[in-house]
């Protein structure tokens, strides 16, 4: 019997400026007929990626979204109602199947790469081959990065690498880190060495793969306690070449970092940057201006000002409304800031820790709001429902508001940058970056145990060059990449996981606009942390009843575990 493929919303944008691909009716194809064509191939690649921006329209379930709550340094925040966002914070359940759509979308993603995997060579009129291995090396490296997630989110899940249709129990963690690295290095070698400017924006590239491997290195060798990382044939992936790899990609991939760490945020963007204190008269430039290519990022979900209330709503950046401040309020009181749902409040923890450690850290107020003193209008408690608020907010993904021509606010730079509509739940399209060269720079530094490129990105904030050591390094991950997701699995890979999130409770906060501080619950954070295994979450119940019960739900989930968050009241 032949397989239908259903092809649909084809249309992802990967720069604002590019125009719909080929809308031609794929409805009707199957695998007697697709692919067969490069544009065939190109469109089947492009609806993997199209996934990224699936999941981006409900971000409250996706891997970036918990790691940055669970982390030490984030709250959960939101309103009473938003229950979700404290779950997550906590390591505690909401509902039976809380992540239900993150799930069933990065295994749609994954189908998706099965069926490029197994069918690319079906194609002829490739202009080179090495185009061929540039496709090939995307539908590998985006099923590693979607199996990394999953890894790192459940632990384990089944491991599903063909389009035939199984019903597969848990993958044990070596055999599923065997799989992702043998994605990654199937796509390192496949893909042409050619500089990132070469290959279309959004896409992945050689260098992001060397990348993610060496991520992949650190959690699984340092969480597991591994000394290399498994490949699928018996053979193992070393150090060695880990290094080597990251090497070849500072080398010759052609990123470099921005010169002014604050150009990396929106708040520098053209339209915005001479009415904020922190960035006039600094001849600053937003990284991203007019759909400028980042040369610092390596791999980043790309929004478009395209986005509407349709299936498209992931064609913006749903994380920065996420990440706004609480509304409420007007614009004004929050210059240049925007408003969204209040997700994430800064634990003040990382706001004394850096200070302490380096009092001249320009990165530290360029990341983080120190709201009394920075915006003193800033009125607390939301819709007067604001739970965990603290006093400082992160800047990386918090919306970034600009004047019009008759002096009111836009609620984002991009209804005068690119036209979009003026709405703050629609008109946000910073990229997500989820990789840029600072990080390959501190993951090489951590594997060699040296400072050359630690002292690189620490020059780049004006800083002083230290000698390596763990404490170093550590912290130079905890200010330079504070917001970006890497927090989570740093704590857990270096086992200090379970001190630091205890630590967060007994920490002033607001409720609802009145003084609070943070409590346990399920018997706090460690507890938590230590019952549910390392940190991993709940497979979504529905995917267990509808495997027949071939899979078992997560340990600490279960009925009588402790697990269930009624409210912070």
């Amino acid at each position: 019997m032949k397989k239908l493929i259903y092809l649909f919303s084809l249309a992802l944008f990967f720069s604002s400026c590019e125009d719909f691909l080929d809308t031609e009716n794929l409805t009707k194809k199957n695998t007697s007929n697709f692919p067969e064509t490069v544009t065939d191939a190109e469109q089947m690649l492009t609806a993997i990626y199209n996934t990224l921006s699936t999941a981006s329209a409900n971000p409250q379930d996706t891997y970036f979204y918990a790691a940055s709550l669970a982390s030490d340094d984030q709250f959960g925040g939101g309103g009473e109602n938003d229950k979700l966002m404290q779950a997550l914070d906590l390591l505690m359940n909401y509902n039976n199947s809380m992540l239900e759509n993150y799930w069933s979308v990065r295994y749609q993603g994954i189908f998706r790469a099965n069926t490029a995997i197994e069918t690319l060579d079906n194609c002829s009129g490739w202009e080179s081959d090495d185009q061929r291995n540039q496709f090939m090396g995307e539908a590998y490296f985006l099923r590693a990065f979607f199996y990394f997630e999953m890894a790192s989110y459940f632990g384990q899940v089944p491991l599903v690498v063909t389009t035939e249709p199984l019903n597969l129990p848990k993958a044990e963690p070596a055999e599923l880190y065997a799989q992702i690295a043998s994605d990654l290095k199937n796509a390192i070698e496949l893909m042409p060495d050619y500089s990132y400017t070469s290959v279309e924006s959004g896409h992945a590239t050689k260098w992001a793969a060397e990348a993610l491997m060496a991520r992949v290195y650190l959690f699984y060798t340092g969480f597991y306690n591994e000394s290399a990382l498994p490949l699928t044939d018996g053979s193992t992936v070393s150090k060695s070449e880990v290094v080597t790899w990251l090497e070849d990609c500072i080398t010759n991939s052609g990123h470099t970092l921005v010169g002014d760490y604050r150009e990396l945020w929106a708040y520098t963007n053209s339209y915005t940057v001479e009415d904020y204190d922190l960035t006039s008269e600094e001849g600053l430039t937003f990284a991203e201006n007019d759909a400028n290519i980042n040369p610092e990022s390596m791999f980043a979900i790309k929004y478009s000002n395209f986005a509407s209330w349709s299936t498209t709503i992931g064609y913006s950046n749903q994380y920065m409304l996420h990440f706004g401040l609480r509304g409420g309020q007007a614009y004004s009181n929050t210059f240049p800031f925007g408003q969204g749902w209040g997700a994430g409040p800064v634990n003040p923890t990382l706001w004394e820790d850096w200070e302490a450690a380096e009092p001249t850290d320009m990165r530290r107020e360029a990341s983080i709001i120190d709201l009394p003193n920075e915006l003193p209008n800033y009125s607390k408690g939301g819709w007067n429902d604001f739970v965990q608020e603290t006093d400082y907010w992160q800047k990386k993904y918090c919306p970034v508001t600009a004047y019009k021509s008759d002096g009111s606010l836009a609620s984002s730079y991009s209804v005068l940058m690119y036209g979009t509509e003026d709405n703050m739940q629609l008109d946000n399209v910073k990229d997500l970056v989820l990789i840029r060269l600072a990080d390959v720079y501190l993951m090489h530094s951590e594997l060699t145990e040296t400072s050359t490129y630690m002292n690189m990105v620490r020059e780049r904030a004006g800083l002083d060059d230290v000698s390596y050591s763990l404490e170093n390094l550590r912290n130079e991950r905890r200010w330079e990449l504070a917001f970006e997701g890497t927090r989570w699995n740093d704590i857990r890979r270096w086992g200090i996981a379970a001190d630091v999130l205890q630590a967060q409770i007994g920490v002033d906060c607001y409720f609802k606009g009145n003084p609070d501080v943070t409590k346990a619950f399920g018997g706090g954070y460690a507890a938590r942390y230590e019952a549910t295994e390392g940190g991993f979450f709940p497979i979504p119940e529905n995917q267990i009843s509808l495997s027949d019960g071939v899979l078992e739900q997560n340990p600490g989930w279960g009925t009588g575990a402790g697990a269930e968050y009624t409210g912070w009241n």
